[in-house]
């Protein structure tokens, strides 16, 4: 026991350690220290291994008063701590409060006002949609704008605009803003961070960095989740991101992040960049980004940083599969029945909840991720394998059958 002890007395001071030099710091570029300054904590706790605690004494009996009034102690440097990581929060949440961001979004359908009604809780929102949804964006604090009218929509200052629209009309959306795109950079030598929250990755990357001029960001996201699933808060969903060009700066797919810096990576040249670059556009183009990750993040979702190409591999055989289940059960014409079973319902919520969605949803989720006809070819192969067995298994029996007659005969 007091072996133990003595390991979460060395956790809280490599954490306390972490936390005072966090406090020092004073430059507000990088507003994901916390989680930084917590992965080097657990990173150095790792390190050191119970096998690596040598000169820790013996537990005495005799001495259990002493140990309880030590373990007391620890539960109270325990609950400083935990204090300390409140108050570096709220300080945290302030100065994210202290410089909202303006988000553009185009595509103000369903997912779109789910989004932007949780984003008018950080900054200024502006949308625009091919229908008229003035009455809604008035009614959520956001302004709306014509889609007719794009040059209106870019003058709103904005530094985010988020692609929510779907899979299938996506390239034609982003090439209808490209014009008015190039003349907004011209007119005020800046570009906004362009975001995109489709359910494939690799294909809006690659349209992203065709199309788009190179003075803007790209950041290319999956919410895994949506209006339903997140109608009572984005608390433990998972947010899944690529920041896929920073200040011209392409990142290679290939390459990795590096360890322990979650806002360096290298690019396509091998070159190691991090938000302590020299190039002041660099920093301010990380903060943007931070900024924006830092919403998701607030409201409680799991952030996982991962290319758009290893995103694909995992989509195909996780979100795609499920939806193709779904929909080959659906055109079954599978019904409630009076003596379901707890599976049975689980079928059917999977039925239900796949075909609530749109079929091009489905349509793009195949079309633009390249592994999805992998997928259904093993699927395929699966099928007949498990059906192979049941024709073996009966032959089988037959064979049993013949046998057993053979000898009564």
């Amino acid at each position: 026991m007091l072996r133990q002890a003595f390991q979460w007395l060395l956790v809280f001071l490599i954490i306390s350690d972490c936390c005072s030099a966090l406090a020092k710091e004073k430059t507000s570029l990088n507003f994901d220290k916390l989680d930084q300054y917590r992965q080097e904590s657990l990173t150095k706790m790792s390190a050191a291994s119970p096998d690596s605690v040598t000169d820790l004494p013996e537990e005495d009996p005799l001495n259990k008063s002493t140990q309880t009034g030590r373990l007391e102690e620890l539960k109270q440097q325990e609950a400083e701590l935990a204090r300390k990581l409140a108050a570096i929060r709220m300080e945290k949440l302030a100065e994210l409060r202290s410089k909202p961001l303006t988000i553009g979004i185009i595509g103000f359908g369903r997912f779109g006002q789910f989004i932007a009604e949780t984003f008018s809780k950080h900054g200024k929102i502006v949308v625009t949609s091919r229908s008229d949804y003035t009455d809604i964006a008035n009614d959520m604090g956001a302004t709306y704008v014509p889609l007719s009218d794009p040059d209106a929509f870019l003058d709103q200052d904005l530094d985010v605009i988020i692609l929510a629209v779907s899979i299938l009309s996506f390239e034609g959306t982003l090439k209808k803003l490209v014009k008015p795109l190039e003349r907004y950079i011209q007119k005020n030598n800046k570009g906004p961070l362009l975001v995109d929250v489709l359910s494939v990755k690799e294909h809006p990357r690659e349209v992203l960095l065709q199309y788009l001029p190179e003075d803007c960001d790209i950041l290319c996201t999956h919410p895994m989740f949506g209006p339903d699933s997140g109608k009572n808060g984005w608390h433990g969903l998972t947010f899944v991101y690529e920041k896929t060009r920073v200040d011209k700066v392409v990142f290679h797919p290939d390459s990795s992040l590096v360890a322990g810096d979650e806002n360096a990576f290298v690019d396509a040249a091998g070159t190691y960049h991090s938000v302590h670059e020299s190039s002041e556009a660099h920093v301010e183009a990380i903060d943007r980004i931070e900024r924006f990750l830092s919403i998701w993040e607030e409201e409680g979702c799991r952030m996982v940083p991962m290319s758009c190409q290893a995103h694909d591999a995992y989509a195909a055989n996780s979100q795609f599969i499920t939806h193709l289940m779904g929909r080959i059960l659906g055109a079954q014409g599978l019904r409630m029945t009076p003596i379901d079973t707890k599976g049975f319902e689980s079928v059917l919520t999977l039925v239900k909840s796949t075909t609530a969605d749109s079929f091009d949803l489905f349509y793009g989720l195949y079309k633009y991720n390249q592994n999805s006809m992998k997928t259904i070819q093993q699927l395929k192969a699966a099928m007949e394998d498990v059906e192979e067995n049941l024709r073996r298994m009966e032959q089988d029996e037959l064979q049993k059958q013949l046998q057993q007659e053979t000898r009564i005969s």
